[in-house]
């Protein structure tokens, strides 16, 4: 108990890091944004990377079509990475890698960098997420099996702890999780099912002493989403820390209550943000930070917020300075930081986090029960496509209130409405990248770069640390799409589960939904037969998830057969699939690229079948897609799954009577 002659107030503590998630078009382009930044306050580095990066292929790859330098900046090479670096000594900086699949190819990438600067390895700081299994569950850049992909994450934890100790080499993310459907328990649950698959891993690989455990353990950071439901996501937080000590200290065996600390990093929910009235995502991005800070014994050591339009496209610079901005006055301008934590002794908030916990620890149990999170991908996935079901069609029918999507709608006219308002990737950012990544291989020593590619080989088919031949072949010269194919070519490649069928009817739909599915009953020729598809390397599939299990709620037969298919695949299924129906998922920024190549391909294929398309589409892109020949086009604000379905219902209709 607090002692009450003790002084309420005290110095204010240190301030947690304070970054900014950027990146975009050139290595070039995203130096002088981080510089930038950097000048205004900001305190570390947290870099995007595009798509062909995260899922290992190279600019001028014919998968990474439409997709180089989109979400996030294209680094193919070392020079690359010299390039994005520039000016920013890799000694003195703390930097955030948001990379899975190809986690281990960008950190040797980083480290060739340090060493040709002079820095060694154990000067180096930062993170690199690393975090496969919310891959397979959620995000979607993943590449490897995942017994492989474990064994990645392994080598690189391993390696860290002898040659960067100062580097985390897996932040654990539950971010996904929760925009994947996840509620606060699961949320729990799964992440530390996958720090204890790793870790787990680690132990029994006889790579790390037993004496070097403790470090690796406290090597292992978290990434937390933020929701909107501030009290219970500070509960949320604080039940974290509760859990991860408790299994560091019984699990481990890890005395040192430092090295047992819930060390994590947060970037509050971009699901939460809307595409209507976009302006209440400022205070939502407000009320989220806070859910984060205000309880001192679970704040977050590095926050990251999302700008006020990430839900229209790429925030701008402007955008990001005011997410900036939002963090320093609340650091510097509030008391936040001048009391221990306020809601010590609070009933409300222990029986809150005391009821997390709990239901935690049975989910965590269950999964363990399963084999661990490796071992339970296909369960996990149902379990969450189910839970964003049951959110979805609560918010179609009201249960769940989003103020200006499905209440308060009523509006003014807004100054933010306009194409301005978000960024543009100039479209020759590809060619110029497809420039650059020949020239590069013709400017560098072949003879050293096969041979470090076969050594690579040889090492993947060992149980060898595969980090020091990862090195040498970023030292040599060679590219993302040579080290990640090198791997395919040992490891093979993998689809994970899509979760579909384990949430059809679950949550029961909505009336609408039923209306459809007795009026396709009567149909000519059966049901419709509907293909969702998911061109280019976006691996954001929830949306695409939920059009699917409503059109199967909707009596319709749905093909989907997951993420990442090129339009060939996607023309060729429609053909031999006889589909009346073809709905598109593109969140990248991709559309004008990937839905003229679909539609051409659909084309030589004789598919006649109409094209929707659907996601985070700037409404002046709108017309440019129906014009190409696209029938609808649905963006986040089209919630209504019941209303979506009864339209492609009629054009299911309009395709049979032709």
């Amino acid at each position: 108990m607090a002692d009450p002659a003790a002084p309420v107030r005290h110095e204010p503590d240190r301030p947690w890091m304070m970054r900014t998630y950027s990146g975009h078009s050139t290595a070039k382009a995203s130096n002088e944004l981080y510089r930038t930044n950097l000048a205004k306050g900001q305190t570390g580095l947290s870099i995007a990377f595009d798509l062909p990066t995260q899922t290992g292929y190279d600019p001028d790859d014919l998968n990474a079509r439409g997709e180089v330098g989109k979400v996030g900046v294209p680094v193919a090479h070392l020079g690359h990475m010299r390039e994005l670096l520039d000016g920013i000594p890799p000694g003195e900086m703390n930097t955030s890698m948001t990379i899975n699949a190809t986690a281990a190819w960008l950190l040797g990438l980083y480290v060739a960098n340090a060493a040709d600067q002079g820095v060694r390895s154990e000067a180096l700081r930062g993170t690199t997420q690393n975090d496969i299994v919310k891959e397979y569950l959620s995000r979607g850049t993943y590449i490897y099996p995942p017994r492989s992909s474990r064994r990645l994450i392994v080598d690189m934890v391993a390696f860290c702890s002898e040659h960067i100790p100062k580097w985390n080499p897996m932040n654990v993310c539950s971010y996904h999780l929760q925009e994947a459907g996840a509620t606060p328990v699961q949320e729990i649950a799964y992440s530390l099912a996958t720090a204890i698959g790793v870790l787990d891993a680690v132990r029994e690989s006889g790579q790390v002493p037993e004496d070097r455990m403790p470090n690796v353990v406290a090597s292992i950071s978290f990434f937390v989403n933020a929701g909107i439901r501030f009290v219970e996501e500070t509960c949320k937080m604080r039940a974290f820390t509760e859990m991860w000590d408790r299994i560091c200290a019984e699990r481990y065996g890890i005395t040192d209550p430092k090295a047992r600390r819930f060390r994590y990093g947060v970037q509050v929910n971009s699901l939460g943000l809307t595409e209507a009235q976009p302006e209440n995502n400022v205070q939502r991005i407000v009320l989220e930070a806070l859910g984060v800070t205000l309880s001192k014994d679970a704040r977050a050591r590095s926050i990251q917020l999302p700008a006020w339009n990430e839900a229209l496209g790429l925030p701008r610079p402007w955008d990001q300075q005011w997410s900036l901005r939002i963090q320093q006055v609340l650091a510097f301008e509030t008391d936040l930081l001048e009391y221990d934590d306020i809601f010590a002794g609070s009933h409300v908030m222990e029986r809150l986090t005391a009821d997390l916990v709990e239901g935690a620890q049975a989910e965590l149990d269950e999964v363990l029960a399963l084999g661990g999170a490796f071992e339970a991908i296909d369960e996990l996935k149902g379990r969450l496509v189910r839970s964003h079901t049951e959110r979805m069609r609560r918010l179609e029918t009201g249960d769940l209130k989003v103020v200006g999507v499905n209440c308060f709608t009523e509006t003014a006219d807004s100054p933010l409405d306009s194409a301005e308002n978000i960024l543009q990737v100039d479209p020759a950012v590809q060619g110029q990248m497809i420039e650059d990544v020949e020239a590069w291989r013709a400017n560098r020593d072949a003879g050293a770069v096969a041979a470090a590619l076969d050594e690579l080989r040889r090492v993947a088919g060992t149980d060898e640390n595969l980090m020091p031949a990862t090195i040498a072949l970023a030292e040599a010269g060679g590219t993302t799409g040579e080290w990640a194919g090198a791997l395919r070519e040992v490891f093979g490649e993998y689809r994970a589960p899509t979760g579909v069928a384990a949430a059809a009817g679950v949550a029961g739909g909505t009336d609408e939904l039923r209306e459809v599915a007795e009026r396709v009953k009567a149909l000519p020729g059966g049901p419709p037969r509907f293909l969702v598809a998911k061109p280019g390397l976006d691996g954001h599939s929830n949306g695409a998830e939920q059009i699917a299990v409503a059109g199967r709620d909707a009596g319709m037969e749905v093909i989907y057969q997951g993420i990442r298919l090129s339009p060939e695949q996607i023309a060729a299924v429609a053909r031999d699939e006889d589909v009346d129906v073809i709905g598109l998922s593109i969140l990248s920024g991709s559309h004008l690229e990937l839905v003229p190549a679909v539609i051409d391909e659909l084309r030589a294929a004789d598919v006649d079948a109409p094209v929707t398309v659907g996601g985070i589409i700037p409404e002046a892109d709108r017309p440019k897609l129906l014009e190409l020949g696209v029938s609808a086009v649905y963006t986040p604000k089209d919630f209504e799954l019941g209303h979506l379905m009864a339209e492609i219902a009629e054009l299911a209709e309009a395709h049979r009577a032709r």
